[in-house]
């Protein structure tokens, strides 16, 4: 692949939301998360693991988990102070349902050596607690889990496929793991419904690279 390709690959990626009616294969899915598996990993444990969905029952199972808590949240008084910004979220938060397929992405926990002795050493030295905390905003499974799914989105878009990453559901994780049977050490941190596009999000354009980065020479 010449570097103009991959340029375009990547800009030309969107998020998708509604899908044809067409079947995914899913022995494509099963390509795409091979490939994703290369991606880089804390400590290359590889501590992520991939459902690969295409019944549409369970699919259904997991968007009616999801509007479950959803209404308990919106429920909630809380959801009036924060008002149409909530409503927004609850009104489209199944959107998946539709989808011909998809992946749900569980992680394992992870420590390392780092972790480990911070972990130790925190008991005894405010140093050491405050150093662990630093670790813990960037914490070494979810960054190991999301350069997989980066990988993914964008081997589903080279394959003609469109999909969406999304963390929404997590808030019904007890429930899917329980649809999934997601064993007791593994957790599901993210849901990625996945199908042929119908759909044309409109052009989505990103902040000047200058307003983002600053060069230290």
């Amino acid at each position: 692949m010449e570097f103009k390709e991959l340029e375009d690959l990547i800009k030309t990626r969107k998020s998708i939301r509604r899908w044809q009616e067409k079947p995914v294969s899913g022995n494509m899915l099963l390509k795409a998360v091979e490939l994703a598996t290369w991606a880089p990993n804390g400590g290359n444990i590889q501590n992520w693991y991939f459902y690969i969905i295409t019944d549409k029952k369970t699919i259904k199972a997991i968007a009616d988990a999801v509007q479950s808590s959803v209404d308990l949240m919106a429920s909630w008084p809380e959801a009036d102070e924060i008002g149409d910004t909530f409503k927004n979220f609850s009104r489209f938060s199944t959107f998946f349902r539709s989808a011909p397929a998809a992946i749900a992405v569980a992680s394992s926990r992870y420590q390392s050596i780092a972790d480990r002795l911070l972990e130790r050493r925190e008991k005894v030295d405010p140093k050491a607690k405050e150093m662990r905390g630093w670790r813990n905003v960037a914490d070494s499974r979810i960054q190991s889990t999301s350069a997989g799914v980066a990988y993914l989105l964008l081997i589903l878009h080279q394959m003609g496929l469109g999909a969406t990453w999304m963390t929404g559901p997590i808030q019904a994780a007890g429930a899917i793991q329980k649809i999934l049977n997601v064993k007791p050490e593994w957790e599901i941190v993210t849901f990625i419904p996945v199908g042929y596009p119908d759909d044309q999000p409109r052009p989505r354009s990103r902040k000047p690279v200058g307003e983002v980065t600053e060069c230290i020479r």
